[in-house]
């Protein structure tokens, strides 16, 4: 990198739209700006986190400038499809069920699938949690949800559009879990600390990864080389500190192994 990350964003968050035309040689950026640290709006309304460092990272490896697309998370691979975006940077997880119509890049980070759960709750794993009068919460389009309706036999399965409604369900005692990434358990389990608490232990391993579209061999040496140059040169380790010290330390105390 040769400009700091916080001096690059300020650049291209100038290329940020919404509606607005692109550039023909911008590189397009989906994400859905609503999942803190790794993708969000900041306070003056700039697009921040994890994920739109990286973006704006990638388009100065290419010599590109970025635009960031907010789209919701189920509209993104119907998006770049069709050519709206030409990838997608959005703390999404590579699956073989997306892989039929997309392809990725190589991994960028690993986590895993918790569960948020009451406060004293004698729930802390699927077996206790797949019973029947129990209720499972699970986010639309996520692999949550997918997981949860391979492997969920008994239990209820409530799926919602977004994460907070899921939360809530939760919180109220509707549901006896949600089913989501470890880090949002996590930062939902601070958020809500006298109604709930996290079960972090993973219950099956995911890798996130750039998605791209099928066939675009060219530009997916591109985005892999930027990813090896980027570890390589300590841009995720960077970011890590940034966006996730407190998250990287509470993990570590419970013996977990922590993303990039």
């Amino acid at each position: 990198m040769t400009r700091p990350l916080a001096a690059l964003a300020a650049v291209a968050a100038l290329f940020f739209t919404a509606g607005c035309k692109p550039k023909s040689d911008a590189l397009v950026v989906g994400m859905e700006l609503s999942y803190p640290p790794f993708e969000t709006i900041d306070p003056s309304g700039q697009p921040t986190g994890v994920s739109v460092d990286m973006a704006y990272a990638l388009g100065e490896r290419l010599g590109r400038p970025v635009v960031i697309e907010n789209i919701p998370f189920t509209g993104l691979i119907p998006s770049l499809k069709t050519g709206k975006i030409d990838c997608i940077i959005s703390s999404m997880t590579d699956t073989p069920e997306r892989r039929g119509s997309i392809d990725f890049s190589e991994p960028y980070l690993s986590t895993g699938l918790a569960l948020l759960v009451l406060k004293g709750s004698d729930v802390d794993s699927v077996a206790e949690l797949d019973q029947p009068g129990k209720t499972v919460a699970v986010r639309q389009g996520t692999t949550g949800e997918v997981w949860s309706r391979a492997h969920i036999k008994n239990a209820q399965i409530l799926a919602l559009e977004k994460e907070s409604a899921a939360v809530m369900e939760v919180v109220q005692g509707k549901a006896d879990a949600f089913l989501y990434d470890q880090m949002s358990v996590w930062e939902n389990a601070r958020r809500h600390p006298e109604k709930t608490q996290a079960v972090l232990q993973p219950i099956r391993e995911e890798k996130w990864a750039i998605g791209l579209r099928q066939g675009d061999d060219a530009f997916r040496e591109q985005v892999n080389a930027f990813l090896k140059e980027f570890r390589a040169g300590g841009g995720f380790e960077r970011l890590g500190e940034k966006y996730l010290s407190e998250q990287k330390k509470a993990f570590r105390e419970q013996g977990i192994e922590f993303y990039f």
